[in-house]
């Protein structure tokens, strides 16, 4: 059962940040398994349960970071994550698929759903349902203007287009991501950060499922080739 983080982590994390290397992180590699990895791992398996209870038509999974990085992939970068995560998200081979997150780092922690990574040909579908059809989409950014989330995600350099105030945010964006962030302090070190989480998730759950659905949209291209065809 999950129990809270402790200023432990939060302390073990920003030593990460300042000490990335295999000496240090080897001298501290059980205060990582016990304030983190294990806390993360049931925080995980309690939320996971409690949205396949409420929302199992959903199919979803749990999800938790690796501290380490791929060393395949370092690039110059520290070999050791300063930030972790878990997600919950739908079992699928499909790449790019959005997911529920909850991240801690060592200045903030933060929750909410969306793409880490959206695919290119996503993103023309989500253009081109916004096109079709903006009615469901209005209503979802609406209810979360008046909300404590936020639609974060890197923008397009030059936009794609223009179908309002409203929804020009969702429809000029590479990546989406709603999210709320907030210190590493207060609720982050009590049994209560499931419930916050919990509450997170049920509102997020409509925009989540919208995302994921793009999907099953046909892409725009194919569409337009069928509508053309004699």
């Amino acid at each position: 059962m999950f129990q809270g983080f402790t200023q432990g982590a939060v302390d073990f994390l920003w030593g990460v940040r300042f000490n990335n290397n295999r000496e240090w992180f080897t001298a501290h590699k059980q205060e990582y398994l016990d304030l983190l990895d294990k806390p993360l791992r049931a925080l995980a398996s309690q939320l996971l349960e409690a949205m396949q209870a409420e929302f199992p038509q959903l199919g979803l999974r749990a999800h938790v970071c690796r501290i380490y990085r791929d060393a395949r992939r370092l690039h110059g970068r520290a070999p050791y994550k300063d930030h972790l995560w878990l997600v919950l998200e739908q079992a699928s081979d499909e790449a790019g698929r959005p997911a529920f997150y909850f991240e801690i780092a060592p200045n903030y922690f933060s929750y909410g759903c969306g793409f880490w990574d959206m695919p290119p040909a996503t993103a023309a579908r989500l253009r081109a349902r916004i096109a079709r059809d903006p009615g469901p989409l209005e209503k979802l950014a609406r209810r979360l203007n008046r909300s404590k989330f936020t639609l974060l995600g890197e923008e397009y350099k030059r936009p794609k287009g223009d179908v309002g105030a409203l929804l020009n945010p969702w429809y000029n964006r590479k990546n989406l991501v709603i999210s709320f962030d907030d210190n590493c302090e207060g609720v982050l070190f009590t049994p209560e950060l499931y419930d916050t989480l919990m509450a997170g998730f049920r509102f997020l759950a409509p925009y989540y499922t919208y995302l994921a659905s793009l999907s099953a949209d046909a892409e725009p291209g194919d569409a337009a080739r069928k509508r053309s065809a004699p």
